[in-house]
This record gives structure tokens, C-alpha cells and sequence, in this order.
């Protein structure tokens, strides 16, 4: 296994029991705890740390029989694709399922190039006890696969309670398995114009044959308008950028991560320590996220009154449609994998990141595995995360 994949990769790890995961391999990120294992999150900040814990999603794959074969490459703090090698271990035969944090689609993008199965379930479903995070209220384990079915057996497996999370979703919904076993089914797809107006006639062009293959699927396809949808990034970003900015002020170089030599007071320590701790892209949206909570603190709270109206409106929305359809990236956008700037980035994840924003489940079919498609991504009702995985299986299967 190349190291251009893989971050770590530990002595054979034996699964604790067994069950329905068994012989399925599994590769995580080094921001997803294992005791014992290097978990730096791509960052300086991270430097050498060890967690004393593992995560719930390692604890509940293993015991179920999966095995985890390593960690892979991955953006710094888990912000974008930027070094991200999932790809490559899911599209090389590495693994079976790579679990990827997605904050702003990142799950999904990486399925989008990998020519996978790109699955982000509602926010509060999978516990992420044991996850070295950044943006709390909007991330969440991602996982990504070849197989359709993969995903569904390792969510079933991974949907149950954990009181180490107190921000899981306490509904009753959240046994996966048992209503997989009868889901709903699906008759309307929407598909929101606001969301088609800004790609060029090519993109629009090979999007609509996507569509029409949901069609066939027997889905009724119906043109919707979400005039606020352009309001989603701009939330993101401010309620984003805020949360990083105080999650990442414990990076201070005094008990883990990297300390910076040659000062002469604990204040100078601190300052160079976090100085040299990230990169220029996660620095630039700790410094937003600052600006936010401590000069402009008005603005901050207008996006969070602002994102309950977008998340009371989406749920409307649904009284509609049983699922909605929208592109998952434009291929003549921006890089995915080198935005000069957190407002690029933003740029890029545009079509993803407004389900972070509400905490519905999305779902990207998978591609050619170029990039060079526009992707087709599904997204359900909150905690409607059967539904949209029945629906995905039958696409997979042609019945």
C-alpha cells in the first residue's frame, strides 16, 4: 500500500466480533480517533498527538466484523479535498468504504472523482464521538463507495445512539435498519431552477440527461423555485467560519501539537505556536471566524436567525417532493482540489454545502470517476435517510 494513499497503516488490526461488516475493509481519516494511532488531521496543530480513545464509528465497524486498514491523506482540519487520498484508496481497490469528514461536501466530492457512491446522512445520526472536528453543527462522517450497497449495510450498522454525542438526533427514526426493511417510496423528485441557472449550456445539457434517467426510474420530475438558495453560502461561511475559530482555540502548542522554539514568555510561545500551526487556508478562515465573534458579532447571529429560516423553508419544501436532484459540482468551475482562497473554496462546494447547512442526507450517484461530469446528487428530508438509500439501490440495480 503506496504512502501516496495511505497516511498510516498499523500492524493488522483483528476485528472485535462479527456480523453483517464482516471482510469489509474500511479506511478512515487522521482526524477520526483509534487509541494509539497518529491523528495529527493533516495539521501542524496536530503534531505527534495520539488519542487516549477510539471513535464510535471505528468501535461499531469492528464489531460488527470490518476491518480498518489505515488512515488516508486528507485536508487540513478536513476544509475541502485539497491532498485528500480517499479517492484514491476506494478507486484503487483499497478499501471498501473510506469514511470521509464532510463539512462542505467533501464526502460527496470525493465520490464524485472517484466515480463512487458518495453518502452524507442527516446531521445527528451517526455519533461523532471520537471526531477531531471544525465546524460541529455542520459536519459529519461521510462515507464513500463503489458499492451502493456497502453503504446502506455499514449506515445500518452505524445508525444507533450514543450518549458520548449529546448532538445526536434523539427521533425515533434513527433505526436505519428497520425502516430500510420497508421504506417509503418515491414518486415526485424536485428540482430546484435556482440551482441550473448558473451552469453553462454544456453542464446544463448533460445534467438533463441525468435527470431523465430518474425519470425513467419512474420518479415524476418536478421544476421547483428556492429563491433563497444563494443564502446558504453566505451562512456557511459566516457560521462556519465562527464555529472553526473557537474549535481550533485549543491549538496552542502546550500540550500536544507543535510548539515553536526560541521564545522567550509563555505569550510569545502562543502566538508564534499558532502562527506556524496551519496552513494559509485554514488560517484565512480562522481569522474570518474571529472578525465574526468579536468585532462584527450582529452579523454571526443574523446567519443563525437566517439559517432557521432556510431549514423551516427546505422542510416545506418537502411537503411537495419526496427527494430533490441538483448538480453536485460544475466542471468548469474552480479546482476542487487547489482553491487559492476560502472564498473559492466556497466557490467550489456551492451545489454541497447547503445540506450541511439544514442536516438533510445527500447522496451523489456515482460518475465516470474523471470529474469531468457534473454528478448527479439526491437529497432527502431530514432523517429521511432510508428513503433516499432505497432510492439510490433501485438506480443501481435498474429496477
Amino acid at each position: 500500500m503506496s504512502d501516496t494513499v495511505f497516511a498510516y497503516v498499523p500492524p493488522e488490526r483483528i476485528p472485535t466480533g462479527s456480523g453483517s461488516l464482516d471482510g469489509k475493509r474500511y479506511s478512515i481519516q487522521p482526524n477520526m480517533s483509534v487509541a494509539g494511532w497518529p491523528t495529527d488531521a493533516g495539521s501542524l496543530a496536530l503534531e505527534n498527538y495520539c488519542p487516549l480513545e477510539t471513535a464510535a464509528v471505528v468501535e461499531r465497524v469492528e464489531s460488527d466484523g470490518g476491518r480498518i486498514v489505515g488512515s488516508t491523506h486528507m485536508a487540513e482540519l478536513g476544509l475541502g479535498i485539497h491532498e485528500d487520498s480517499a479517492k484514491d484508496a476506494v478507486s484503487e481497490g483499497l478499501c471498501d468504504v473510506a469514511f470521509v469528514t464532510d463539512t462542505l461536501g467533501e464526502a460527496r466530492l470525493v465520490a464524485s472523482k472517484a466515480g463512487a457512491f458518495g453518502l452524507k446522512p442527516s446531521c445527528g445520526r451517526v455519533s461523532r464521538f471520537g471526531l477531531i472536528g471544525l465546524v460541529p453543527s455542520m459536519e459529519t462522517y461521510g462515507l464513500v463507495s463503489k458499492r451502493i450497497e456497502d453503504l446502506i449495510e455499514t449506515m445500518a450498522r452505524l445508525s444507533a445512539r450514543d450518549p458520548r454525542d449529546p448532538s445526536m438526533c434523539s427521533k425515533a427514526l434513527l433505526d436505519l435498519a428497520t425502516a430500510m426493511k420497508k421504506p417509503q417510496g418515491v414518486s415526485t423528485i424536485g428540482v430546484i431552477q435556482e440551482c441550473l441557472d448558473g451552469l453553462d449550456a454544456e453542464t446544463s445539457e448533460a445534467f438533463d440527461k441525468e435527470l431523465s434517467k430518474l425519470e425513467r426510474m419512474g420518479g415524476s420530475l418536478r421544476r421547483i423555485s428556492f429563491p433563497e438558495l444563494s443564502l446558504f453560502q453566505t451562512v456557511h461561511h459566516v457560521v462556519g467560519a465562527v464555529e472553526a475559530s473557537s474549535s481550533a482555540g485549543k491549538y496552542d502548542g502546550v500540550r500536544y501539537g507543535h510548539r515553536a522554539s526560541g521564545t522567550e514568555n509563555w505569550n510569545e510561545m502562543y502566538m508564534k505556536s499558532r502562527a506556524k500551526a496551519f496552513g494559509s487556508l485554514v488560517k484565512s478562515y480562522l481569522f474570518q471566524g474571529a472578525y465574526f465573534q468579536f468585532e462584527d458579532y450582529e452579523a454571526f447571529e443574523s446567519a443563525c436567525r437566517v439559517r432557521r429560516r432556510l431549514v423551516e423553508a427546505m422542510d416545506s419544501l418537502f411537503d411537495q417532493v419526496d427527494l430533490l436532484a441538483c448538480p453536485c459540482h460544475a466542471p468548469s468551475g474552480p479546482s476542487l482540489e487547489k482553491p487559492a482562497s476560502v472564498e473559492e473554496l466556497y466557490e467550489t462546494c456551492g451545489y454541497t454545502l447547503p445540506w450541511n447547512v439544514t442536516g438533510q442526507p445527500a447522496l451523489v450517484l456515482d460518475g465516470d470517476g474523471s470529474g469531468a461530469k457534473v454528478g448527479i446528487q439526491l437529497v432527502a428530508r431530514f432523517m429521511d435517510d432510508a428513503r433516499l438509500l432505497a432510492f439510490a439501490d433501485r438506480l443501481a440495480r435498474g429496477t
